[in-house]
């Protein structure tokens, strides 16, 4: 593991079509940057403020996006470089995260956010690392969420 930096992650502007009957939202296409495979599908619901993470994929590419509500998404590296986005509604992308790359999210969309994450493997439980959000509250950045 390692050989992945934050400086791999991918933000792409997805396209969010307007219809009278309601918008068509694009998530990801197999000619897309950021598809590597197809292994599952899933959504979270995250709780406005509510925290989820850390963890960290050791084969697993995320393909994350948030079509409903705002998420706020925080990585590191194992060289200890960090970068933050913000995606949902408001700036409707896709972030492709290779494995390697801890990270934790915030729900900040009101009454509630949806993540897909459409990944390349299937979920393996023996293939994430996790930690508490306390392993990282003395984190050299001012503050990590």
């Amino acid at each position: 593991m390692g050989k992945f930096s934050v400086k791999d992650i991918v933000l792409s502007p997805l396209k969010r079509i307007p219809l009278e009957e309601g918008d068509v939202l694009h998530g990801l296409k197999n000619s897309d940057q950021g598809f590597v495979d197809f292994g599952e599908s899933y959504f979270s619901i995250i709780k406005p403020n509510s925290i989820k993470g850390w963890k960290r994929h050791i084969k697993m590419t995320l393909n994350l996006i948030v079509p409903i509500g705002e998420v706020e998404f925080t990585f590191v590296d194992e060289i200890q470089n960090s970068m933050k986005f913000i995606i949902g509604e408001k700036h409707y992308y896709r972030l492709t995260v290779p494995p390697g790359i801890w990270f934790a999210f915030k729900g900040i969309g009101e009454p509630f956010s949806l993540l897909n994450n459409i990944a390349d493997i299937e979920h393996d439980p023996n293939e994430v690392e996790r930690c508490s959000l306390e392993d990282f509250k003395n984190y050299p950045l001012k503050k990590m969420l």
